[in-house]
């Protein structure tokens, strides 16, 4: 399968052009790229447009590499845009109206009710906006419903959207571009909150910077153990023929995680472009709130059973690790034994960057990001995943007191931005806290029942392959 003439990729921002152009350092994992002689002229302003055979195999490249995006805007559109709406839903009749409206007339819509108390009020919805309705006797769960609703499908891509969201009306058919690429098994937008009266309170400014949802402003592969390792199903486009099987119904949180994660084992790509968005009605009041984020946690032990490979709080290559465990033991030794590292580790990644132009320089920006990246997971570790563990250690150890308090203001002065938050920094701060108690709650709920401790043990990862 290769990409069609016209299709355009740009390098993303973490990409370096090295070497007057004759090399790339990027992706995830990180690795170095040397372009030939023939690849190098169609690299022109970080971007590659498919003219040929030669510029398709380098734009791929790029793309499985993680070191490039399609330029969405410019690629063709879909010569076979045909696609069905599957909207489950479960006592959401308001909603449900909302999202048929945004929808608009005309299109392919199958209604899933998940059992819903007043089905009469689902029926008079759909019927009233010319959508098919398909009734489960029960309760299954958005996993059963969608499939439900996917086996009813009859065109190529199905759009899969929660009752809870509202769709504008560019989102579906700029999506429907990302399939030109025939590896692109699914793509989905930027998830952001929908504005309404309540939406202005302190959870819903914090969930208008912050949703679990959202996944950023930058486009990217969804693939486990990169920046976006996942992707809601809140609102997406699939291709029907690489949806085999569907969603795990045996899964009631998580079912989304599972679904791209098998994708992406199928060899299958899956996009996420914020260039476009679907605005979803977020908990806002603080019992709901806390309650979905500790579902989510839940999620986590599901998972590991199906994907033990993949599912990790932490995810450290072993300098990182050392670097993390010196840190945390604030001793004497510590800075020295965290600085030996660091510098251990520079030469390293210089000594595979021996044939560039700064070694060293590019050296110590990698290790840099890598200590960074560890120090931030470490935190996590210690505010969200570990928080019992945590707070246990805090009744016994200074120590570990620092090591919490340097942890979650460290993040919260990480990510807080006058202007791109709206909330107060103490307020933030609060919600930020309260996020991670609530997950982490449900991490070690599902963990303890499942009595398995995969989902709270960190991996570690030799990058072999890269240069970091």
């Amino acid at each position: 399968m290769t990409l069609p003439g016209g299709f355009v990729v740009a390098l993303n921002r973490h990409t370096r052009v090295i070497d007057d152009g004759r090399a790339l350092l990027g992706g995830f994992p990180t690795r170095l790229v040397r372009l030939t002689a023939r690849a190098r002229p169609l690299l022109i302003d970080r971007s590659v447009r498919v003219r040929d055979a030669a510029g398709a195999v380098l734009a791929d490249r790029l793309l499985e590499n993680g070191m490039a995006h399609p330029v969405v805007r410019e690629l063709q559109p879909n010569p076979d845009p045909r696609h069905t709406y599957v909207i489950p839903v479960y006592d959401r009749a308001r909603q449900l109206d909302r999202l048929l409206t945004s929808i608009g007339p005309g299109q392919s819509i199958i209604v899933v009710d998940d059992g819903s108390r007043r089905p009469d009020l689902i029926k008079d919805i759909a019927d009233r906006h010319g959508a098919t309705l398909a009734v489960l006797p029960g309760n299954a769960g958005p996993a059963a419903a969608r499939n439900a609703g996917l086996r009813l499908v009859s065109t190529p891509y199905v759009v899969f959207v929660d009752s809870d969201v509202v769709l504008p009306p560019d989102t579906v058919p700029l999506l429907l571009k990302h399939f030109t690429d025939p590896r692109v098994g699914m793509a989905v937008p930027r998830i952001t909150g929908l504005p309404t009266a309540a939406a202005c309170g302190w959870l819903g400014q914090y969930e208008s910077a912050r949703s679990s949802l959202d996944l950023g402003a930058e486009p990217a592969a969804v693939r486990p153990g990169t920046p976006v390792s996942w992707a809601s199903t809140a609102c997406s486009v699939a291709r029907v023929d690489a949806m085999a099987d569907g969603f795990d119904e045996g899964m009631r949180v998580g079912e989304d995680v599972d679904l791209c994660w098998r994708l992406v084992q199928d060899g299958r790509r899956i996009r996420y472009e914020p260039s476009v968005r679907a605005e979803h009605e977020h908990r806002v009041r603080l019992k709901d709130w806390m309650q979905r984020k500790a579902a989510y946690g839940t999620g986590a032990h599901p998972l590991a059973e199906r994907h033990p490979e993949l599912i990790a709080p932490a995810v450290l290559a072993p300098w990182a690790s050392v670097l993390s465990i010196a840190l945390l033991a604030q001793r004497r030794w510590s800075l020295p034994v965290a600085g030996a590292v660091c510098g251990l580790t520079t030469l390293r990644i210089a000594r595979k960057l021996k044939d560039t132009q700064h070694p060293v320089r590019l050296a110590t920006r990698l290790t840099t990001a890598g200590a960074v990246s560890a120090l931030s997971q470490t935190g996590a570790l210690l505010t969200r995943h570990w928080w019992p563990l945590a707070a246990l250690g805090c009744t016994v150890s200074p120590r570990i007191r620092r090591a919490v308090a340097v942890a979650a203001l460290a993040d919260v002065a990480l990510e807080y931005r006058p202007g791109r938050v709206e909330l107060d920094p103490v307020r933030y701060t609060v919600a930020r806290r309260l996020d991670d108690l609530a997950y982490g709650s449900g991490v070690w709920f599902s963990a303890v029942k499942g009595r398995r401790t995969t989902s709270l043990r960190p991996r570690l990862w030799s990058r072999s392959r890269s240069p970091n």
